[in-house]
């Protein structure tokens, strides 16, 4: 059975075995919609890529703990909690953030810093041409990870070499469809890192010891995993359609449900409303059935060392959504060179999956792509 007791074993750092690069086709899976329309350049420069966090909270104006909303350019998300624990004295275990954001952008997210019964600190030297204040308040809760409802973006792709006819019959069927929800190429670290050392541990039945390590690579196993189950179903045709044995869950919501309880009449599966689900691998039984249960044991049965380990890591089964909607897709051409488009996806999506639908991209500046959180 590939779902075995709980037991954390840590071994100190060792070294890792050589391996070799893994393409983003063996990371994530196929692409849906068929060949690229063309090629283009990602990121030419960090105003190329931005990226908003949409946040939705009700702020009480008052409490122990202050939220900022910060633009940055050039620094990634742990970059700036460093820089906010170093300018107040804070630990760095009291200043929180609701998701990662890329380095080679430019982005506003939020974060809050704990002070209870301080007044509100000077962070004036802190701000320059790459680190500025939008928004400052106080409020009586701390910001959580994944508190933002989602990401909004706005992406400009250079030394664009494609038919506009065709790229513009592609995004509407993208906009009108959605596309595979894989976890995107940086979840895995460069040339897929993460993914060899994520199997390094689990081969000796072991975790790293360093906590935010940890973490990382068990995210790494689950995803690979995660994304092999979806290829399965995009292979199949079927990754935007209701299978035996599915289990669906809404866009927004960690709930699920039996597919086997949806009423023959209805249409929101069409309306890009609810989406089948795979699993993210852990202990305990499968929430699928059927066939989809039967296709996510072959998988994971595939690569037993890493089904092990998450599960012996106390990682509970969860799901996540097949299919990715993407929200209010707009776009234009600023030249025939350039296409540049808008659009928000869900918190713990990656841009990625949209943008390898479209053209085949060179990413100049480094760095990854995301919405992750």
């Amino acid at each position: 059975s590939l779902v075995l007791p709980a037991v954390k074993k840590v071994l100190p750092c060792m070294p890792l075995p050589c391996c070799l690069p893994m393409t983003e086709a063996e990371l994530l899976g196929a692409r849906a919609w068929g060949e690229f329309c063309g090629a283009a350049v990602l990121k030419a420069a960090p105003e190329d890529f931005r990226v908003t966090e949409v946040l939705d909270i009700e702020f009480s104006g008052e409490g122990e703990h202050l939220w900022l909303l910060l633009e940055k350019r050039g620094l990634n998300t742990e970059e700036v909690a460093r820089k906010l624990a170093k300018a107040t004295g804070v630990s760095l275990r009291n200043i929180s953030y609701a998701g990662l954001k890329d380095r080679v952008a430019v982005t506003q997210q939020w974060f809050s810093l704990q002070l209870p019964g301080k007044a509100d600190p000077d962070l004036s030297s802190l701000w320059n041409d790459n680190l500025r204040c939008l928004r400052q308040l106080r409020h009586k809760r701390k910001l959580q990870r994944g508190a933002h409802s989602a990401n909004r973006f706005l992406i400009r792709l250079t030394e664009l070499q494609a038919d506009q006819s065709l790229l513009n019959e592609r995004l509407q069927l993208l906009a009108e469809q959605g596309v595979p929800n894989y976890f995107g190429p940086q979840r895995f670290g460069y040339d897929g890192g993460n993914l060899f050392d994520a199997r390094s541990w689990a081969q000796r039945s072991a975790y790293p010891p360093a906590r935010g390590t940890r973490s990382r690579l068990l995210s790494t196993a689950r995803s690979y995993l995660f994304n092999q189950m979806l290829n399965e179903r995009v292979a199949a045709g079927s990754w935007n359609v209701v299978v035996a044995g599915d289990c669906l869950a809404f866009t927004q919501s960690r709930s699920q449900f039996p597919a086997a309880e949806l009423a023959a009449d209805d249409q929101r599966v069409a309306q890009l409303d609810l989406h089948p689900t795979a699993a993210l691998w852990g202990a305990g039984e499968l929430a699928s059935s059927d066939t989809q249960a039967e296709m996510e044991q072959a998988v994971a049965a595939q690569h037993p060392d890493l089904a092990e380990w998450l599960a012996q890591a106390g990682l509970d089964q969860a799901r996540r959504i097949l299919r990715l909607p993407i929200t209010g897709l707009t776009w234009h051409y600023p030249s025939s060179d350039c296409l540049e488009l808008e659009f928000t996806l869900p918190t713990g999506c990656f841009a990625t999956a949209v943008l390898r639908e479209l053209v085949e991209l060179v990413s100049q500046a480094g760095g990854g792509i995301e919405s992750e959180n």
